[in-house]
């Protein structure tokens, strides 16, 4: 699609966006609650017979770009033996995304950042993820990186 055309086709949406901000606010927050459910049922597929547990947890996420309102999304906690990898909702809107979930290593009491998830808004609907060293140089998210993400529960 030519720039002109999304150009276009940008602008004849723009009737349909003009609702409140609530509304809109309210759209992006069952998309997101929409999208971790998803990825939890992604994840459940992948690590069938493999012996890792997964369960969900309630977070609460408190929004401040749309006056600190808070909200719950499923977290998704990752098990095996004694190592979690937990998927945690960390905020909505920032750095060009719609929905942003913290993976982090838990060892003995010890936590390590490892990635970010992105869902992003407008036309690309699938999930981003980048080191949490080096944020910058987003890519695709896929059951390939998804393992590679988790190869940390295994001592």
């Amino acid at each position: 699609m030519s720039a002109k055309a999304r150009f276009l086709k940008k602008l004849q949406e723009q009737p349909s966006h003009r609702g409140s901000y609530d509304t809109k606010y309210a759209a992006d927050i069952a998309e997101f609650q929409r999208r971790t459910v998803q990825l939890q049922d992604d994840m459940a597929t992948w690590l069938t017979d493999t012996g890792v547990s997964i369960e969900s947890i309630p977070v609460s996420v408190v929004e401040l770009l749309a006056g600190g309102t808070a909200f719950n999304v499923q977290g998704i906690v990752l098990g095996y033996e004694n190592r979690k990898v937990k998927f945690t909702p960390v905020f909505m809107y920032g750095q060009g995304v719609t929905g942003c979930v913290e993976v982090s290593l838990y060892v003995d009491g010890s936590v390590t950042p490892l990635y970010r998830l992105f869902m992003r808004s407008g036309e690309d609907v699938n999930w981003t993820w980048s080191s949490a060293r080096s944020p910058t140089g987003r890519r695709g998210f896929c059951e390939d990186v998804f393992f590679d993400m988790i190869v940390d529960l295994l001592p």
